[in-house]
Parts: structure tokens; sequence; C-alpha cells
């Protein structure tokens, strides 16, 4: 594992280059978007080619050695053989993004064996960046951020689409929840830690550069963050996907496992 100091270094740098790729993406946003879809069928915009060239740019020439990983840049995998890997969404939230909605995020986590040590999600739109470094808390704007107590299901602020909550295949009805939706996976992980809501629930595929950011912010913040079924998230795997993810204070999220953690789910 790296030396505390080491993860320090390479913190600021990633700090630093999401900031300058907010500022960038920001501009696109104020100036206005196009998009065209890629061959799975998710939109792309100029500004999601132009900020992960900033940030592979910023991140690689400050450590060459490391892996990378983003969802704008073919698979290397060269990765695979590599201790530590730069982790990047350059915009996660295309949709929003594309339709105006402040609800995106430029998105850098840095993985170590197998865990993220290091992250940052920031919203240009909204300024707010949640950052987070192992084992020394997580931060909005540079303020100490906290999970709710929230313990029961009901009544809970949850993110997720909703939709899903309703569909007849649960075996049992949820209870009523305030249900909000942000495209950004990563921001609304970040919104689980800084309190403004309790949890957050997905039950389709992710990939690491949606996760791994928002999984150090959550835990630092005193929340979990894991697969329905409780186990811990690693990355940089050869399939860098996750079936499922659940996010929230340690209370809440037991709850939640309770109702849900005996699901089995299609491969």
């Amino acid at each position: 594992m790296k030396s505390a100091l080491d993860v320090a270094s390479d913190h600021a740098i990633l700090l630093e280059a999401v900031r300058e790729g907010g500022a960038l993406a920001l501009a696109h946003f104020k100036a206005g978007v196009t998009s065209q879809d890629k061959k799975d069928g998710t939109p792309v915009t100029e500004a999601d080619l132009a900020v992960d060239a900033l940030l592979k740019q910023r991140l690689r020439a400050a450590q060459p050695d490391y892996g990378w990983l983003s969802e704008e840049t073919e698979d290397d995998a060269a990765r695979l053989e590599t201790t530590r890997q730069w982790m990047v969404d350059p915009i996660d939230g295309t949709r929003a993004f594309i339709k105006g909605r402040p609800h995106f995020a430029v998105v850098a986590a840095l993985i170590d064996n197998g865990r993220p040590v290091a992250g940052a999600i920031y919203n240009p739109a909204t300024d707010e960046l949640f950052e987070a470094q192992s084992g020394k808390g997580a931060l909005l704007n540079g303020t100490p951020i906290s999970v709710t107590d929230v313990p029961d299901v009901e009544g809970c602020r949850m993110l997720g689409a909703a939709d899903m909550f309703q569909h007849p295949a649960w075996p049992q009805k949820w209870p009523p929840m305030d249900i909000a939706q942000r495209n950004s996976i990563a921001y609304r992980g970040a919104l689980v830690a800084s309190g403004d809501f309790d949890a957050m629930l997905v039950m389709n595929w992710k990939n690491d550069w949606d996760l791994a950011a928002a999984d150090l912010i959550v835990h630092e913040a005193g929340g979990h963050m894991t697969s329905h079924t409780g186990e811990g998230l690693t990355y940089n795997a050869k399939d860098p996907r996750h079936r499922t993810v659940v996010a929230a204070g340690p209370a809440l999220h037991r709850a939640l496992h309770d109702r849900i953690g005996a699901i089995v789910l299609p491969g």
C-alpha cells in the first residue's frame, strides 16, 4: 500500500486535475452541448472527450507508471499488471449534462491493490467538491461531512429510479420513501456521504469509474457502500463492472440488507 505521504501527494494532483476538468466541463455546459451515441447506445459529448483528455494528460504525466481506466478511453489490459490505477469518469451524468441539468460531475479516484485510497467528485455547476483520502475523513468544499444515522427504510430519503421500487418482482412491497433521482451515480454517492440523502440503491450494472471515488467518500463519511448482498467492492478486475450497489449509513445499510440481501439476480 502507498504511504500516507504518497497518497496525500497524489490526492493533491487529483484534486487539481478534477477542478481543472470541472472548469472545462462547465464552459461546455454553458456554451451548449451536442452529443452522439456510442456503440453501446449511451451518449457522449465533445466535453466528455475533452475532459477525459485533460485528466489523462494531467494524471498520467504526474504518475506514468499507474494504470488507467476511464469511461471514454479504450480499456488497456496493461492496467491489470499495475498495483495502482487512476480511475476516471470525465463527466458522470452525461444525460443530465446534455439536458442542461446540474446533476453531473467530474470524477477521479486512485486505486491501490483493489481499493480506492484517494478520490474526488466535483460538480462544477453547483461548485460542490467532495473528496476523501483513506483514513482522513470526507470533505465537501473543505468541510467534514458524514452520513445520516437514519435507521429505517420507511420515510428515508432514497436516491434511485422510482419505477425500480415499483417493480412487481420485489419479494415485498417497499414502504413509503422520499425518492429522488440523479443521473450521476458518483454524485448520488456523494450526496449520501454528505447527508443530503440517506441512501442510494442501484440494481443494474455499473462500472469502476462510476463507483470508486464515491465508495471511498461514503466510507470516509462513516457509511457503507457494497453490493446488495453486502459484499465490499473491489476495483481493477478484468471485468470492471459491479452488478448492484447500495450505500447508506450503517443502520440503514443494515436495514436495506435485511430487506434485499437474499435476492438472487441473474449474472
